[in-house]
């Protein structure tokens, strides 16, 4: 038995949604996808594990549709999952001893992600664009830079990951649409949603930790 006959089964229609028929990969990565920020925002840490799944099920997925970067993508996610899952039992979690606090992003971290997804999105566009027979490379190199910034902001709790994450779901539901990858657009929407309550939530619990802190200094 070959690896392609162990995923045939997850590339069976399904359902059909606006006339286009939708896998068990798709329907798997919706909710694992929705499960995973859902725990992010309450700053559980089985999101991890949760992500590592959600990025299987779409590397899957994105490598069907022709959306190269984005299946690249699913395997930084995964070592990013690993090292995020790391940083918050071992460098602070939400269950240990020592939590690892929300925190805002410094200037110079502002200016290395910017540095960064600017060359990044500019590279990958261009391999896309000459190596690929993508139909998008511009916006498939920015989500991925967009997502990989937000991504490394979510392993080090810092609360701008979130607008980073809302800006690359405002890309990607049209960009899945035009893919024909409805539900998945369908997902992002809900993330947007997601990440406005992430944010909120972020937001107060950097705000309890100031307080005390302002406290001790007065």
């Amino acid at each position: 038995m070959t690896l392609g006959d162990v995923l045939a089964p997850l590339q069976e229609p399904l359902v059909t949604v606006l006339g286009t028929p939708v896998g068990w990969t798709e329907v798997l990565g919706f909710g694992s996808g929705a499960l995973c920020v859902w725990l992010v925002a309450r700053q559980h840490l089985a999101n991890w594990p949760v992500g590592i799944a959600n990025n299987l099920f779409y590397l899957l997925l994105f490598a069907q549709t022709g959306l190269y970067a984005d299946a690249g993508l699913q395997i930084v996610f995964i070592v990013l999952a690993a090292y995020g899952w790391w940083v918050w039992t071992h460098g602070g979690g939400p269950e240990s001893a020592d939590a690892l606090p929300v925190r805002r992003s410094t200037r110079a971290e502002w200016a290395l992600l910017a540095a960064a997804g600017t060359m990044g999105t500019a590279a990958l566009a261009v391999l896309l664009d000459r190596f690929t027979d993508s139909a998008v490379p511009f916006w498939d190199a920015l989500t991925t830079a967009l997502s990989l910034a937000a991504t490394y902001g979510q392993c080090r709790k810092l609360v701008e990951s979130w607008w980073l994450w809302i800006a690359a779901d405002l890309v990607y539901i049209p960009l899945y649409a035009y893919k024909g990858l409805f539900l998945t657009s369908l997902l992002y929407a809900g993330f947007v949603a997601l990440c406005v309550g992430g944010l909120r939530g972020w937001r107060r619990d950097l705000g309890a930790t100031a307080a005390p802190a302002a406290g001790a200094a007065a």
